[in-house]
């Protein structure tokens, strides 16, 4: 079981994930970005834009997340 937290996926707090795969820790990001989102955090949605800026280019995203893979990975 490895750990990261919303920051270290691009988010904007310190809330931790906990996962087995990169796939899954991807997966809770995604879903507390979508309900911080919905409550309208305005660190998150900054975070969320920045996001969006990087998604504008499919190089930039595929390097983004080939990153937080191989970083994923390396923890112990």
């Amino acid at each position: 079981m490895k750990t990261m937290t919303c920051k270290q996926l691009g988010g904007a707090c310190d809330k931790e994930f906990h996962a087995d795969t990169f796939g899954e820790i991807a997966e809770m990001s995604k879903n507390h970005g979508m309900e911080m989102f919905q409550k309208g955090d305005q660190a998150h949605l900054k975070a969320m834009n920045e996001m969006q800026e990087l998604v504008k280019s499919p190089k930039a995203m595929k390097n983004w997340f080939k990153g937080k893979r191989i970083e994923f990975d390396a923890l112990s």
